[in-house]
């Protein structure tokens, strides 16, 4: 006979709490990116999960929505990427499926790293307006993750969708993270190591 669990919930870490508590509004790209790549050497310094941190922002007045961290192992849940919890905690607290719905601010996703192939599949459906991100696919790659088959003309294809797409934002810090994670023996969760 097969049994099946009714619910699947996730918990963020408890230092979420403090480093969010005093911000409300974070007025420029960079002060935004600095504040998620700080989540992301966070996450892996109180041991919570991988190296990534994402935030949706309002994308004209900087207002805070949520902050997500890479909970893969922690949780041991495949997709909650920085991205994903993100995104779920944004869509939780606005009530709506659509961050682009009828009378709310347009959304951005500000995220230390370029997204793997299953947080760019749920960009566009999230309802974000833009994405902007700070280590490059290659960078993630070069310490060992597998992004999935994602088109190399992912910016272009976002673009066509009219979601605003901007890279690199403080790659050299967004980079160096990843590099300490890697040199720390931080686990490189990929479900296969060949194909």
């Amino acid at each position: 006979m097969c049994t099946q669990i009714s619910t699947v919930s996730f918990s963020l870490p408890q230092w979420i709490s403090n480093y969010i508590k005093d911000i409300t509004y974070i007025e420029t790209t960079e002060d935004r990116m600095n504040y998620v790549i700080e989540a992301s050497r966070l996450n892996i310094s109180e041991k919570t999960g991988g190296p990534f941190a994402a935030a949706i922002f309002e994308k004209d007045t900087g207002k805070l929505i949520s902050l997500g961290v890479n909970l893969v192992t922690t949780q041991g849940l495949s997709m909650l990427h920085a991205e994903m919890v993100a995104i779920a905690l944004a869509q939780k607290k606005l009530g709506t499926y659509d961050l682009s719905a009828d009378g709310l601010a347009e959304h951005e996703l500000v995220i230390s790293s370029e997204p793997c192939a299953m947080c760019l599949g749920a960009i566009p459906w999230s309802g974000i307006r833009r994405v902007i991100t700070g280590a490059n696919d290659a960078d993630v790659r070069a310490i060992g993750f597998d992004e999935g088959a994602k088109a190399t003309d992912w910016k272009q294809a976002l673009e066509e969708r009219n979601i605003e797409v901007i890279t690199e934002v403080m790659r050299e810090d967004a980079v160096k993270v990843l590099l300490d994670y890697a040199s720390d023996d931080g686990h490189i969760y990929n479900s296969r190591k060949a194909y």
